[in-house]
Order: structure tokens, then C-alpha cells, then sequence
């Protein structure tokens, strides 16, 4: 690779929660473990092992799915300030052979090594000592993809897990990648997917070597984006400033009475919901983890929270999450004395591989909370809602809502 240009490392760990986990308890090593918000059917799976995998197990799954594919799987509740923590070294541990380091999420970075072969040798020998670093220091492995840009890297890291190192280059774009599947496209969801097989597309490289045109008619933005993408086109620069960003964005309420009155105790959960996404939008964030906070009427607090396998900044996204880890976590018979709802693991809006995230979502869902962002700029922040996100018999705090 030439060194004048940028060198892309992408470092993906694998299985991370499950991982650390294992890592830290060896009677889980070799056994299939879920890391979980909680330990009940009603949760889902934030991480599942290699073993659990298997089996069938994913990310997302609800986990009564997980527990039937894999009846001795072992559920272990997740521990998202320690895997914060790890994190962190783990970038202090890369930024050793770059300054340019870009954190993607919790347990995946970029790294430009252009320039870096003086001190530390090749992209390929620079990524083996990361490798064996990480083993050494943490107990962990992790897969690298080397590109000459950050999307290319992340579909080589992602071809030979666990443990493994692949290397794209520009030359063999064509043998590399154009043969997978159209789905392993980076933001390429199901309902992309269908309609790109629609069109008798079902190969990356069939997508390439059509015209651009068709996709921006059917698909707009996204199409063009995507169509790039699948021609080996990304000029996103590696930012290692990106996360310069705050940590989380929350609120929280202390209820004028404490309530076991499940319909009050919703309303307050989507007015919360709502304000934390408006604020995400504003801010130009994404966010990945959805906590809930309870505090009870003796005081007594707990949190909860769940990771998505993508980023949102949706407030029907934050809501359902929010309003499904209050009910898996709420006894139903101790007063609720305050609530709050936080996103967490935050990532700017403004790079392309994060407005990925967003593609798969409804484009309807998003010009609705688009026009309800613009009413609410006018005429206040509980002025308009919508509708279904509100049980039937309840109403919006302040005044009217938008069917959707």
C-alpha cells in the first residue's frame, strides 16, 4: 500500500461483552453466555459468545428465541461501565503506534497507520502487534480489517472472525467483496435488501456494475451512498476527534406523587423518551444503549439498559426500549418515586457510516419526527406528539398528536 495515502485499520473485537465476561469468570469459557440486560425471558440478548452463536444465537434476539436455540445457554447480566472501562485502554492501547485513532462504537475503532511503517513496520505487521497486545493485556482477541479507506476496512474485519486479519486493497475489490451477497453490504438492512433483489440484484458486485442512477430513483440518498460503497468509494477521513461528545444524554423527573398507576408512569417515560431524542437531533448524535432509571419510594434506586445493534436518535426507538426495560424491572407493587431515561454510547450523526445505522429505519418515521421537531420549535416541547406512541384512554401532556 502506498503510505502517502490513508491506511486503514479497523479493529473489531470479538464478542466483546461475552468475551470480557468469560474472561473474567473462566467457568464460562468454552460455555455458550449471553450477556443480557436481565436475566428474565422478557429481555434480549446484548452479546452472545461464539459457543452461543452456534446454535443460532444473535445480538437483539429476544431471549426466551436464545434459551429454546440453545437450551444450556448461561444469561449473565451485563456490566456496561466495566466494558466502558476496557474500552478505554484499549483505545490508550491503539493510540501507542497512531495518534489517528477513531472510536466507531464501544468495542470497534479506525486507525490511520499512514506514515507509521517507519517505527512499527507494515499495516499487516502494525495489526498482528495490536492483536497480540490485546491477548497479552486483556485476555481478548480481535479481528482487523486492512483498507486504503475505513469502509473497506470494516468489511475485511468482519470476513475472518474471531482472530482473524484480512487485507482489501484497491486492486482486488473485485475478488474480495463483490461476490458476497448483496445483505453483507454495510447498511444494507432486510428492507434494502428486498428491494434490491427486486431488481435482480442479490451480489455487492452486481450492484456495482450497475448504474447509479437506478438506485438514486429508488432509493434517493441512500442509493448513491450505497452504490458508492459497493464500488470501494468512501473518502470519510478518520476523526480522532469524533467522540469529543458527551458521554450520555439524559432526563429525569421526580413524580409529584409516587405512583404505582402504570398509564401515569408511561406518559412520563415518553415525555422523557422525547426529550432526550429531540436532544440527540439537536446535537447531531446517535446513540447505541437505552437506560431506564427508577427510584422507589424508600429510595432505593436501580438502572436498567439495553444496547441496539445500531445507532438511533428516534424517539419511538428510545420509548419502546425505555418502556420495555421499565416493565421487565418494575415489581408492580413498590411506588415509583422517580424516573429517568438516558442514551448512552453516543456517536456523531455526521459521519456516513453512522447515517448507515439509520437507512434500514421507516424514511416515514423520520419526516414525522422531523415535522414534530419543527411544531415543537414553534410552539413549545409538549405541544404535539405522536399518536402511536400513546396508549389508548391516555393524552399527551400538552396538546395535540400526529398519527403515524
Amino acid at each position: 500500500m502506498n503510505s502517502s495515502k490513508p491506511v486503514i485499520i479497523h479493529i473489531d473485537m470479538d464478542a466483546f461483552f461475552a468475551s470480557v465476561e468469560q474472561q473474567a469468570n473462566p467457568e464460562l469459557r468454552g460455555k455458550p453466555v449471553i450477556v443480557c440486560g436481565d436475566s428474565g425471558d422478557r429481555g434480549v440478548v446484548a452479546a452472545a459468545s461464539y459457543e452461543a452463536r452456534r446454535f443460532g444465537v444473535r445480538s437483539a434476539m429476544p431471549i426466551r428465541e436464545a434459551k429454546r436455540l440453545c437450551p444450556r445457554v448461561i444469561l449473565v447480566k451485563g456490566r456496561h461501565s466495566y466494558y466502558g472501562e476496557i474500552s478505554k485502554r484499549l483505545l490508550e492501547l491503539y493510540r501507542n503506534y497512531t495518534p489517528s485513532v477513531e472510536p466507531f462504537s464501544i468495542d470497534e475503532a479506525f486507525l490511520n497507520v499512514a506514515g507509521c511503517e517507519r517505527l512499527y513496520g507494515s499495516p499487516e505487521n502494525i495489526a498482528y502487534m495490536i492483536k497480540a497486545k490485546v491477548k497479552n493485556c486483556f485476555g481478548l482477541t480481535c479481528s482487523a480489517g486492512i483498507a486504503p479507506n475505513k469502509f473497506l476496512a470494516k468489511m475485511a474485519s468482519n470476513m475472518n472472525k474471531p482472530d482473524g486479519l484480512t487485507i482489501i486493497q484497491s486492486d482486488n475489490i473485485k475478488t474480495t467483496i463483490w461476490p458476497l451477497p448483496i445483505r453483507r453490504l454495510y447498511g444494507v438492512g432486510e428492507k434494502t435488501a428486498r428491494v434490491l433483489k427486486s431488481l435482480g440484484i442479490n451480489t455487492i458486485g452486481e450492484m456495482a456494475e450497475m448504474p447509479i442512477e437506478l438506485f438514486i430513483e429508488k432509493l434517493g440518498e441512500t442509493g448513491r451512498v450505497l452504490h458508492n460503497l459497493a464500488c470501494g468509494i468512501d473518502n470519510s477521513p478518520v476523526d480522532p476527534n469524533i467522540w469529543d461528545i458527551p458521554k450520555s444524554i439524559g432526563h429525569e423527573t421526580t413524580l409529584r406523587e409516587d405512583s404505582l398507576n402504570i398509564d401515569t408512569i408511561l406518559i412520563h417515560i415518553l415525555s422523557l423518551s422525547q426529550q432526550v431524542g429531540r436532544r440527540l437531533r439537536q446535537q447531531g448524535l446517535l446513540g447505541r444503549t437505552i437506560m431506564i432509571k427508577l427510584r422507589y419510594s424508600n429510595f432505593a434506586t436501580l438502572t436498567r439498559a439495553n444496547t441496539f445493534p445500531h445507532f438511533t436518535c428516534l424517539d419511538e426507538d428510545i420509548y419502546e426500549t425505555a418502556k420495555n426495560l421499565f416493565i421487565s424491572a418494575w415489581d408492580h407493587l413498590r411506588k415509583i418515586r422517580l424516573i429517568g431515561v438516558t442514551v448512552t454510547n453516543l456517536s456523531a450523526k455526521d459521519d456516513f457510516m453512522r447515517q448507515l445505522a439509520l437507512f434500514e429505519k421507516d424514511k416515514r418515521r423520520e419526516r414525522v419526527t422531523a415535522a414534530i421537531d419543527n411544531l415543537r420549535n414553534k410552539f413549545g416541547e409538549n405541544a404535539v406528539t405522536r399518536a402511536s406512541l400513546i396508549k389508548p384512554g391516555t393524552k399527551s401532556k400538552g396538546g395535540g398528536v400526529i398519527e403515524s
